[in-house]
């Protein structure tokens, strides 16, 4: 175990971000948080998987939602209610812990975005407790089914959920992932768009199986990298972790809308140097699902479709700006994505499609 620095903190939320695929909530948040607690004095600590103990309790908690457009106002009808002072994420994951009656000794990142891994750190250090190197989905996911803990049978529940209100709510039971997908997504509709929640509460032993090692220290990579590379950081990118600079271009036309509590629409860019008198389509569903190369099929989920401006810094939905240069990256998603089980949870079909997986 180790303690990070705070500029090791930073990179790893910037190198998040790109894993967001557009999704993952938003870094400026994240890193407001996680600057707060260096401000105050605390210690964000990094433990690899091999150290957690066997009879450690571990838990995952989150925001779930539709990510705001930076800036966006306050929804007029929640402006009457309490809001916490911190993140409803820290209220479910102590919700949660009261319930179980246990303490949790090790926090886990439930996937690798700017705020949904700023909120782990931010648990972590306000607890001083360790982050595991590791994460259930190596990336960011739309539902709460996207995670090996579903592909490897690891239940979901109990979990706690609580509102920006203050609101707390601990779900015993539930049929299976995806209706807690649906009751989760309810109360974010109901809340803002925005719940936190803390869920998966397990022993070490069984976490250390359930998770994809190392997914804490490649963020902080791929941090690294954008701030050291900056304009080359693609490329450098692309190069370092298997990945393809998939199209370079200007962004000219989005379609989207927060509905069902999902950012959901489209992104379309006109192609510049190498890819100059080409098209490039994005389809989200907060996350990058897919896109089109000249209208045909370029990249999809399970694998990530990154977008970086030409300084190197990430870009999420929906806050990209018409006109604004950017590069897509495809990286490949963690194995577990392509087996039969992840493809049948996490893959063009699953999300109903009508097409095959197709590497980029």
């Amino acid at each position: 175990m180790r303690t990070l620095t705070r500029q090791e903190a930073i990179d790893i939320l910037y190198g998040c971000t790109v894993l967001g695929t557009g999704g993952g909530g938003s870094l400026s948040r994240g890193l407001q948080m996680i600057n707060a607690d260096y401000d105050d004095g605390k210690a964000l600590k990094l433990i690899p998987l091999d150290e957690i103990s066997d009879d450690a309790m571990v838990a995952t908690p989150y925001g779930c939602g539709a990510s705001a457009f930076e800036g966006a106002e306050e929804d007029e009808k929640y402006k009457h209610l309490p809001r916490l002072k911190d993140s409803a994420a820290v209220l479910a994951y102590k919700t949660l812990e009261e319930y179980m009656g246990k303490a949790f000794s090790v926090v886990s990142s439930t996937e690798l975005g700017g705020e949904n891994t700023a909120e782990a750190m931010h648990i972590a250090m306000q607890l001083d407790l360790p982050i595991s190197d590791s994460d259930p989905a190596g990336r960011s996911v739309p539902e709460l089914q996207h995670s090996t803990y579903y592909i490897l049978g690891e239940p979901i529940t109990p979990m706690g959920i609580a509102t920006n209100f203050g609101e707390t709510i601990i779900i015993k039971d539930v049929v299976d992932d995806m209706r807690a997908e649906e009751i989760v997504r309810a109360i974010a509709i109901a809340s803002g768009d925005e719940v936190g929640v803390a869920d998966h509460p397990m022993d070490g032993r069984t976490f250390k199986k359930s998770v994809i090692p190392g997914c804490i220290s490649y963020s902080l990579a791929i941090g690294r990298i954008l701030r050291e590379e900056k304009e080359n950081a693609a490329y450098k990118i692309a190069e370092s972790f298997n990945g393809k600079i998939l199209f370079k271009g200007k962004i000219s036309e989005t379609d989207w809308e927060c509905s069902d509590g999902f950012n959901n629409g489209s992104i379309c860019l006109t192609g510049t140097d190498d890819f100059k008198n080409e098209t490039y389509s994005i389809y989200m569903q907060n996350e990058n699902l897919y896109s089109r190369r000249n209208d045909i099929l370029d990249a999809c989920v399970p694998d990530l479709i990154c977008m970086i401006d030409e300084c190197g810094a990430p870009v999420t939905n929906p806050n990209w700006k018409q006109g604004q240069n950017v590069y897509i990256i495809g990286l490949p998603a963690p194995e577990i994505w392509k087996t039969p089980k992840g493809c049948e949870v996490f893959s063009a079909k699953s999300f109903g499609f009508d097409f095959d997986y197709k590497e980029f």
